[in-house]
């Protein structure tokens, strides 16, 4: 990691076309300015950490969700006596 030392008014540039100029200095608060190309995105680290942090809990609630399916069909084939017949699903009927 690179760590610099800036006043406001003072910046730098990143690979050429990224501008970031300290604005202010408040006390704990800073503000940037971001000069970059549209191609570029920017996104505030507690955003890409908050998206990360639904997606990993997506993920678990999709995997325990398979399981609970997995484990009742499992249940419902142990349930049915041998060489039952399954239930028939109804014909389609034209319109």
């Amino acid at each position: 990691m690179l760590i610099l030392s800036r006043r406001a008014g003072q910046g730098f540039v990143l690979d050429g076309d990224i501008r970031i100029e300290v604005l202010a200095c408040d006390g704990r608060t800073v503000r940037l300015g971001i000069e970059a190309p549209s191609s570029v995105r920017i996104l505030r680290g507690e955003l890409v950490d908050s998206v990360a942090e639904e997606t990993r809990r997506a993920v678990e609630a999709a995997a325990s969700f398979a399981a609970a399916g997995a484990a009742a069909g499992a249940v419902i084939q142990r349930l049915s006596p041998a060489g039952a017949p399954r239930a028939a699903t109804p014909p389609a009927t034209e319109a």
